[in-house]
């Protein structure tokens, strides 16, 4: 800081090396003053010991006297004009709810006129994840042969939604045809939050129980981070404990589990030989789910990573720049064809369902792209259903069986 600029050319604190040393008895931090931003009654009051003020303040230049018997008095002019950091708060700025604006037209068909034919290669997740939960069934019969154990998988729904308790059926069902002991407990909506807790805790200490599933999302006056948390980090096979997020962020570190739908998203690609090394990739949506540490796997796979939300301007024509986008921003027929550049690839991680009565269950499923456009301008694309869904629950299993093999120490 230079004469007549920032705290020292306002404030009595700050004192020319010319001037008497003071005594140094409980000192104030100089770090106060290095804040910035003194959001609290703008007053402070410290008390430091002699040589942790003394590596400070020569470290910045200044020497520091008491005031006011031990008071540091100050107000935002005098110290916010010339901020150098402000934390926590400011850095880690606001947690803002992804809301997008509706598509349009209309939901339910977002055909337009357009006579050029589908030349999109249809990346069948159904068929991959078949292939996928055939070989798991096979690792797990000759687990059962070699050490007498199955993997457990235990579930934990609270609701009666009907797309939560139709994925932890289709779940139960993908378990039992792979030979996965699997259990599921279900609460009412209005459920306490530490019988949930409990439930958690009993997996957790059960061996047999190598899995716990919570089925998200959860009734709002539950405290979903709480929860997750009490998961034991060993059985977090859906990955979205801190630990596995954060291991997955960092280079050198390897999670226990990555989150299924991610991982699912991954293989589509890898399976269907779309090389990711280099590539321009859009993540759409950021969520703890699928967005985030969608985007941390592309980033390990060597993409060129740029991840859109409901705040991002021009997100169309960030979008025509990749060679890959996966959406999942939730909002059905996000993604049009003109979002799109020719030959790009695209993973639609979104379901929505839209009702139809002709259809066996009265609706029907569509993703975030408008799939008979965006069809006629990707090289490759996932249809819905019948694209992430099915490997979703693959790499689910995968996870339970990856889990018991460390349990059981079975290669």
């Amino acid at each position: 800081m230079g004469a007549g600029n920032g705290p020292k050319a306002h404030n009595p604190i700050f004192q020319d090396p010319g001037e008497e040393k003071p005594g140094w008895n409980h000192w104030l931090l100089i770090a106060a003053a290095v804040v910035g931003d003194v959001s609290v009654g703008h007053k402070l009051a410290f008390s430091v010991t002699k040589r942790l003020v003394v590596i400070v303040g020569v470290k910045m230049g200044f020497k520091v006297r008491r005031v006011n018997g031990n008071c540091f008095t100050t107000s935002s002019s005098t110290i916010s004009s010339s901020p150098i950091l402000k934390f926590p708060s400011s850095l880690l700025s606001l947690d803002l709810p992804d809301i997008w604006p509706p598509s349009s037209p209309a939901v339910t068909n977002c055909c337009t006129a357009n006579d050029q034919p589908s030349a999109a290669l249809v990346i069948d997740g159904k068929l991959i994840a078949d292939e996928i939960r055939f070989r798991i069934a096979e690792q797990v019969r000759r687990m059962k042969d070699s050490v007498g154990k199955v993997p457990g998988l235990a579930v934990i729904l609270v609701g009666d939604r009907r797309d939560s308790l139709t994925y932890v059926r289709n779940k139960v069902i993908a378990c039992e045809d792979a030979g996965i002991k699997s259990l599921v407990t279900q609460f009412p909506q209005n459920c306490n939050q530490d019988d949930v807790i409990r439930a958690l805790s009993t997996f957790n200490e059960d061996p047999s129980i190598h899995g716990i599933l919570v089925q998200l999302p959860l009734p709002q006056h539950l405290n979903e981070e709480k929860i997750l948390n009490a998961l034991k980090l060993e059985k977090d096979v859906d990955g979205f404990h801190p630990l596995n997020m954060g291991n997955l962020a960092m280079r050198g570190r390897e999670p226990l589990f990555i989150p299924c739908t991610p991982k699912g998203c991954i293989e589509l690609l890898i399976r269907s030989s779309v090389e990711i090394m280099g590539k321009n990739a859009v993540v759409i949506g950021r969520s703890n789910i699928v967005g985030l540490p969608t985007s941390l796997l592309l980033q390990r796979h060597h993409a060129t990573v740029t991840i859109l939300h409901a705040l991002t301007k021009n997100p169309e024509q960030i979008t025509r720049e990749a060679d890959i986008v996966v959406t999942a921003s939730g909002v059905p027929n996000l993604v049009r064809g003109n979002w799109l550049k020719p030959g790009a690839v695209v993973i639609d991680v979104g379901t929505f369902p839209v009702e139809d009565p002709s259809c066996e269950n009265g609706y029907r499923l569509i993703g975030d792209v408008c799939y008979e456009e965006a069809s006629k301008v990707a090289s490759a694309i996932t249809p819905v259903p019948g694209g992430v869904g099915p490997m979703t629950i693959a790499m689910l299993l995968s996870n339970t069986l990856d889990s018991a093999k460390r349990a059981y120490d079975f290669t």
